[in-house]
């Protein structure tokens, strides 16, 4: 992550050395990082050519990252300390058309509140490649502080099994549970909804009784969403534009069983991984300062390890991996179908192919190479050996993603969290967190929340986020801005930079 050398030397001291048998200073820390060949963004001194080859690269995969994510993207993918200016230069230079596009779009605001970290974790699922290309997506975050604790890509999103599995594979990870879940009123959420309730009433029997669980109707799950947002304008467009390659030549027909496994084999574990690295990249990264939000300002992985130091509440609960094991077992056995990727005889039929091909990476220039071989290597093993149609049958199962969206019911007679006595908000807003059971905060601090639009007019934040657009991206002589559709607006992200102008930042 970016820091500058106060920033890292205040992490060390406060959590990784011991202050009492060492000293580390000020002018000693840039020697020790020069002597190890680690130069923050001024000393590199990035000039617009040098870095184009690193942008033209970028661009063939996020073709609609602005110059924060784009400096972003330098320093997580490419190692290179570069200055916003530097970027915002580089897009006038080269890119004044795509300037151009990004600017008509507009921001809206949302509002958002929660008490502290962990008090919500909030789930969302996300269609639109799952009838295109056959691959759905699935989000959790914590809100508060704009941590994406799983972005994960399957076959189906509609397994009530499947999303409880990815809440506990955080939650095992972590060793922590928020007070509540949150999301959509759908049955692919009864998993989520019953498994979280469980865990809360096994480490808390006095709240048996009652469900640990808000369903957020009217399109009113507005915190995922929100998050899906970055995720389609800057991560999805240059990976939307590889699988088209796929469907537009004919190699690819998610209707076709054989194409189906094929490519979930190859294309599945590949995206992962680049979903992995998105996660990590956001998860630390600082996003935008807003002084209309009161929301700590900061990484939202160190939010999440050192609530403190922000000066925010931390309501996660510690939990028994023995009863995270149980509930698992109970609601998502690791031997439902849904976790497989493709039928195990499959997988071996196609792993031994894949080792006779001389098992070529999976990137995003061969992916779609490598699909073609193992296709055609099947097929030929199919027209020489005559794989039986009943095989086919029994793979079959594979295709129905949305089968068993309702093999779970949700537990019956449990009365839901209250919203809470207006703790936040004068205009009938409700506490959607859960601490003290739903009522609200009582006499603590208030909770903290996304914007705090009362004070503001919309004439004023209108002006104001055209003037962040004008910090990201440089105005191109004889762009007529109003020629573009007043509707066309994005989200602005759920959390918010560290610096509100980071271009000249001692950062590495």
């Amino acid at each position: 992550m970016r820091k500058d050398d106060k920033s890292i030397l205040r992490l060390l001291r406060d959590h990784h050395i011991d202050t009492e048998k060492y000293g580390l200073g000020c002018s000693n820390f840039p020697l020790i990082h020069w002597a190890m060949g680690l130069y923050r963004t001024r000393k590199q001194d990035h000039t617009i050519v040098f870095i184009r080859p690193a942008l033209l690269r970028l661009r063939a995969q996020y073709p609609k990252a602005g110059a924060r994510e784009i400096v972003s993207l330098l320093f997580h993918e490419e190692d290179m300390g570069v200055s916003r200016n530097t970027v915002i230069e580089y897009f006038a230079a080269y890119e004044p058309e795509l300037v151009k596009e990004r600017r008509k779009n507009r921001l809206r605001r949302k509002r958002f509140w929660a008490a502290g970290v962990n008090d919500i974790w909030a789930v969302d699922q996300h269609d639109k490649w799952k009838y295109k290309f056959g691959l759905a997506l699935h989000s959790g975050i914590d809100p508060f502080i704009g941590m994406i604790h799983w972005e994960e890509i399957w076959w189906t999103n509609s397994n009530p099994r499947l999303i409880l599995s990815y809440y506990l594979d955080s939650v095992a990870e972590t060793g922590f549970m928020p007070l509540v879940s949150q999301s959509d009123p759908g049955t692919e959420n009864f998993g989520l909804a019953n498994g979280h309730t469980l865990l809360r009433h096994l480490h808390d029997p006095s709240l048996v009784g009652t469900l640990q669980h808000r369903w957020m109707r009217e399109k009113k799950n507005v915190m995922p969403e929100i998050g899906w947002s970055p995720l389609r304008h800057r991560f999805t467009p240059g990976f939307e534009d590889i699988l088209d390659v796929g469907v537009a030549n004919g190699w690819y027909d998610p209707n076709i069983l054989v194409e189906a496994l094929v490519f979930r084999w190859v294309f599945i574990p590949w995206l992962q991984q680049e979903l992995d690295a998105y996660r990590h990249r956001v998860n630390n990264t600082a996003k935008r300062v807003d002084r209309n939000k009161v929301l700590p300002h900061g990484v939202p992985t160190e939010m999440w390890k050192h609530p403190g130091d922000f000066g925010v509440l931390d309501f996660k609960i510690k939990v028994d991996p023995e009863l995270i094991e149980a509930v698992r077992k109970q609601f998502a056995p690791r031997e439902s179908e849904v976790f497989q990727m493709v039928p195990p005889d499959f997988h071996a039929i196609i792993a031994q192919i894949y080792v006779e091909i001389g098992e070529p990476p999976v990137t995003r220039g061969s992916c779609w190479d490598v699909y073609r071989q193992l296709l055609s290597a099947f097929h030929a093993l199919d027209e020489a050996h005559h794989i039986p149609h009943d095989i086919d049958a029994e793979w079959g199962y594979m295709m129905a993603g949305d089968e068993h969206a309702r093999d779970i019911e949700l537990t019956p007679n449990l009365q839901p969290l209250r919203n809470g006595d207006n703790v936040v908000g004068p205009d009938g807003f409700y506490y959607m967190g859960g601490v003290n059971n739903g009522e609200g905060l009582g006499t603590f601090p208030r909770a903290r929340y996304l914007f705090d639009t009362d004070s503001v007019t919309d004439a004023q934040q209108a002006a104001e986020l055209d003037q962040r657009v004008d910090m990201d991206e440089p105005r191109i002589p004889g762009d007529n801005e109003d020629e573009g559709d007043p509707d066309e607006q994005v989200f602005v992200w759920f959390s918010d930079e560290e610096r509100a102008d980071g271009s000249d930042i001692d950062e590495w």
